[in-house]
Formats: structure tokens, sequence, C-alpha cells
């Protein structure tokens, strides 16, 4: 007995064993709505990760600068949205949305920091 239904609309199957689809139109829809729930995760997180990189780059224009957390908090900043972190000296962690980043120098003041990310991408291509 034939069992196997479409993945889409849920109709009988005819033809191949290893087909998923009754037609062009279930598996292009099937395809697109797989690939609109990822793609929607990722678009948002993309969008918070370029609003702290621009904070932190207006910020941060000399290269090493000392503002108040609460300076970030009021322009939007998400903390718990960052790139990647790095281990500093006296175990403070640096945390980096791609080459801007900041480290706590007390419970209210962060020192935005900038990176040389240049080198590290053109070894991570090579």
């Amino acid at each position: 007995m034939n069992d196997r239904k479409c993945l889409q609309c849920y109709e009988q199957l005819r033809g191949r064993a290893d087909q998923k689809f009754c037609n062009d139109q279930c598996r292009s829809a099937y395809n697109n709505l797989q690939y609109l729930e990822t793609s929607n995760v990722v678009k948002t997180i993309n969008r918070i990760l370029k609003k702290n990189y621009s904070i932190l780059l207006t910020l941060n224009a000399m290269g090493k600068t000392i503002v108040k957390k609460s300076e970030l908090e009021q322009k939007g900043y998400r903390f718990d949205y960052y790139t990647h972190s790095i281990s500093a000296r006296k175990s403070n962690l640096n945390y980096f949305c791609y080459d801007q980043g900041y480290r706590e120098q007390d419970s209210n003041k962060l020192v935005l920091v900038h990176s040389n990310l240049g080198e590290e991408l053109t070894q991570l291509r090579n």
C-alpha cells in the first residue's frame, strides 16, 4: 500500500519512490517556509549586532574611550549580543562586536576599545 504523502499539501504521492512533493509549487512553498523561519532569526540577530557595532563605532571614534554604561544603554546597546570575547590583562574580558569592543573599568564605566581584525581575517582566508 502506498502511504507516501506530499510534505506540503499531504496529497497522496504517485511516481518515484524517493519523491517528497506532488509538484514544483509544493516543493517551492515548503522550502520557502523552511528558509523563512531560519532566515528571520539570523536577520534579527544581525540587526542587533549591526546596531551595537554602530553605537560602539560612533562613541569610540578615537580608538580608546571611557563612557558610562548607561550611555550605551540609552542608545539601545544590547549587552547580551556580541560576536566574540577576548581575555585581557588582569582577567578582564573584552567583549567585541566585530572590531569594536568594550571592557568594564568599574561598575559604571566602560573602556571602549578597537581591535585590528584585518590580520586575523587574512589568516582565516588562507
